[in-house]
C-alpha cells in the first residue's frame, strides 16, 4: 500500500523547440496551413511553474476563426504533462506581415494542388484581364480557333461564370450532357465539340446549361465551386492546350483557378489606353503573388483604318508596350479594330480560321508565336516530352487505375 504523503514526482515543463513543435500541428482553417509555417507565431515563453505563454499575430484583430485557433493552442498545449496552463497573448500583423502570410498560403495551396480532369502534358492558357470591355473573351476563341486550325485538341473553358460568352463566340447551342466513362465511378459531364481544320475545339461553358438571357446571381464560393466542377467533373480526354477565358479583375475565381491549376501561363489583354494598361498591371500583380508566369501581352482595338488607309487610335496608343515594360513580359502582338471581328463573333465564326484582314493575320500570328515559342505543345509538333515529368505521372495513373473511392 502506497504512503498517500509521498510526493509527486515532478514533471519538467516542456522546452521552447518542443512548444513550437506542438504549435506546428494547428492548422488556421482559413489558410490552410500551420501557424508556424504561416509566422503567425510571434514568441513562446515557458515558465518554470509549467506556465506556457504563446503570442499570436492575427491577420486582423478582429478575425472571426480568434476562438477556433485559441481552442486549438489550449488544448494541443495543454496535452504535455509539463505544462500547467496556457496563455495567448494577441496581436495584429502589420500590412508586411500580413502580405507575407498570404504568399505562404498561396504557395502552399499551389503545393498541395488537387487532382483535375485535365491531363498533365496540357499546356494550360488564361486569358485574363484587370478590366471587362477590352475584348478578352474575343481574344480567347480567337486564339483557340487558331491553335485548333494547326491540327491541336484544344479546350476552351468559359470561366466568366457571370459574363458568359464563348457559346455565341464559337458558334455552339447544344446543351451539355453527362454520362458515364470508362474508369470513372460517377457521369462526367462531356464538352461540346467543334471540328477547325485538322484540329477540335472543347468547349465548357455555363451557357451551355442556362439560356443566354438568364442572370447567374451568384456569390463568389458558387463561381469558384462552378470553376472547380469543370475541372474535376468535364472529361476532357486528350488536350494539348487548354484556353481558359478568365473573368475581369483578381477575384475569387482567379484564386481558385492558381490553387487548382498551378502550372497555368497568363496571356494578358489590355486595350491601348494609358488607364486600361494600369488596371491590368493588377491581374499581372495577382499571377506573380499566386506564382503563376506571365507569357506575353496582347494590346486588342489597336487602332482603326479606315478604307482610306488612314489609321485612327481611337482608344489611345501605346498601353500594350508600357504594360509588357512594366510587367518585364513580351508583347505578342497589337490586334487592329475591325468590324469583322465582332461581325464573326456574331455569327459564331472566328476571323482567326479564314479571315484575311489584319486582325485576323495578327491573332494567327500571336497564336503562332504561343505555340511554336512560348508555350510548344508536346503533341503534335512540339517537343518531345515521352521522358518528362508529367507523361510519367500520366503513365503511373493509367497503371493504378482510378482511385478508390471512401
Amino acid at each position: 500500500m502506497s504512503d498517500a504523503s509521498t510526493p509527486t514526482t515532478r514533471v519538467e515543463p516542456p522546452t521552447r523547440e518542443a512548444v513550437l513543435g506542438v504549435l506546428g500541428s494547428v492548422i488556421d482553417p482559413e489558410l490552410g496551413a500551420d501557424i508556424v509555417t504561416l509566422g503567425m507565431v510571434s514568441g513562446v515563453e515557458v515558465a518554470d511553474d509549467g506556465v506556457v505563454t504563446v503570442g499570436i499575430k492575427l491577420t486582423i484583430g478582429g478575425c472571426p476563426l480568434r476562438a477556433e485557433i485559441k481552442r486549438e493552442v489550449e488544448t494541443r498545449v495543454g496535452l504535455h504533462p509539463g505544462v500547467t496552463d496556457v496563455t495567448i497573448t494577441w496581436g495584429e500583423m502589420t500590412s508586411e506581415e500580413r502580405s507575407e502570410v498570404m504568399l505562404k498560403a498561396r504557395w502552399n495551396a499551389r503545393q498541395l494542388a488537387p487532382d483535375t480532369e485535365v491531363p498533365l502534358s496540357c499546356r494550360v492558357l488564361a486569358i485574363a484581364s484587370g478590366k471587362g470591355g477590352v475584348g478578352k473573351s474575343s481574344v480567347t476563341v480567337n486564339l483557340a480557333a487558331a491553335i485548333a486550325a494547326r491540327g491541336f485538341t484544344v479546350g476552351v473553358l468559359d470561366a466568366d461564370i457571370w459574363g458568359f460568352s464563348v457559346p455565341r463566340l464559337l458558334g455552339i447551342g447544344d446543351r451539355m450532357e453527362a454520362e458515364r466513362v470508362e474508369g470513372s465511378d460517377r457521369p462526367k459531364i462531356i464538352p461540346n465539340e467543334r471540328t477547325v481544320g485538322d484540329g477540335r475545339l472543347k468547349v465548357v461553358s455555363t451557357g451551355f446549361l442556362v439560356e443566354e438571357d438568364t442572370a447567374l446571381m451568384w456569390r463568389g464560393l458558387m463561381l469558384t465551386k462552378a470553376v472547380e466542377q469543370f475541372l474535376r467533373d468535364v472529361h476532357w480526354g486528350e488536350l494539348d492546350y487548354l484556353l481558359i477565358d478568365m473573368p475581369p479583375g483578381t477575384g475569387d475565381v482567379q484564386m481558385g483557378l492558381a490553387r487548382m491549376l498551378p502550372r497555368t501561363d497568363l496571356v494578358i489583354v489590355t486595350t491601348p489606353a494609358l488607364a486600361a494598361q494600369k488596371v491590368a498591371q493588377r491581374a499581372a500583380d495577382m499571377a506573380r503573388r499566386s506564382f503563376l508566369q506571365v507569357v506575353g501581352v496582347i494590346e486588342n482595338m489597336s487602332a482603326f483604318t479606315c478604307e482610306h488607309g488612314t489609321s485612327y487610335a481611337l482608344f489611345g496608343s501605346g498601353g500594350g508596350a508600357a504594360l509588357a515594360e512594366a510587367i518585364g513580359a513580351p508583347l505578342l502582338g497589337q490586334v487592329p479594330l475591325e468590324a469583322d471581328v465582332a461581325a464573326g463573333g456574331d455569327a459564331g465564326a472566328p476571323v482567326a480560321i479564314d479571315g484575311d484582314g489584319a486582325a485576323a493575320r495578327a491573332l494567327r500570328e500571336i497564336a503562332g508565336r504561343l505555340v511554336d515559342e512560348l508555350v510548344p505543345a508536346a503533341t503534335p509538333d512540339g517537343p518531345d516530352m515521352a521522358g518528362c515529368s508529367a507523361r510519367m505521372l500520366e503513365a503511373v495513373a493509367a497503371a493504378l487505375g482510378p482511385k478508390p473511392t471512401t
